[in-house]
């Protein structure tokens, strides 16, 4: 059944790498009220978010979103739907779903309900916190990369994602001097053990991008 949501409008942004389309989920939340409808992996090396809203707010948040995603080299494809018709709901919006391959879930549903902060500027406590990725293709170099992060500067590690395709994020969060000092470490330890697909921080990541966060476990 579709969700309801007043004059409901459904946006689409699709990435290659988790990171592109975690930190346009970001940007999305800070440029428009949207409510995060799901994450799918597209089992094409990359992340399917799908948004709802009013359609200003949608266009406005995908057009943000897809700017960003292409400056960070994630090819995005994009889409606004107006008033997606009930009977097409059953195959936009997904249902839980393991992956045995990469031993893990590839559609992720936000943990609360995630809208902008251009209005509202009470966040959780974690958006006093920085966010930091490393996305690699090869586990041995996001291995080293995290080791070295963690090493050098003090960081916690609150999550990781298989995107298969070798794609592997790791996710950390501490003070924005701490996170960007860490992504730039574990960064630089990439070349020769992988290939570097996007290290990026998030000074005040949005509720939206916090609803989506993987997880560690």
């Amino acid at each position: 059944m579709a969700p309801t949501f007043e004059q409901q409008t459904l946006g689409i942004l699709e990435t290659t790498g988790l990171t592109p389309g975690l930190v346009a989920l970001d940007v999305m939340g800070k440029t428009a009220e949207i409510r995060v409808l799901q994450a799918e992996l597209n089992d094409f090396l990359g992340v399917c978010i799908k948004i709802l809203g009013r359609l200003d707010a949608v266009q406005a948040a995908i057009q943000a979103g897809r700017a960003i995603a292409d400056r960070m080299g994630g090819r995005p494809v994009a889409d606004v739907i107006q008033r997606p018709e009930a009977v097409a709901w059953p195959a936009i919006e997904s249902p839980a779903e393991f992956n045995p391959l990469i031993q893990q879930d590839v559609v992720f549903h936000p943990e609360h309900h995630a809208v902008a902060n251009h209005v509202r500027n009470q966040e959780p406590s974690m958006n006093q916190q920085a966010l930091g990725f490393i996305e690699t293709q090869g586990f041995t170099a996001v291995f080293e990369a995290i080791d070295t992060a963690c090493k050098a500067a003090n960081v916690e590690v609150v999550g990781k994602e298989k995107l298969g395709g070798g794609y592997v994020t790791v996710v950390i969060r501490g003070d924005v001097a701490a996170v960007n000092a860490a992504v730039a470490a574990g960064s630089a330890k990439v070349e020769g053990l992988g290939t570097l697909i996007a290290a990026h921080v998030i000074a005040r990541p949005s509720s939206t991008v916090l609803s989506l966060l993987p997880k560690l476990g």
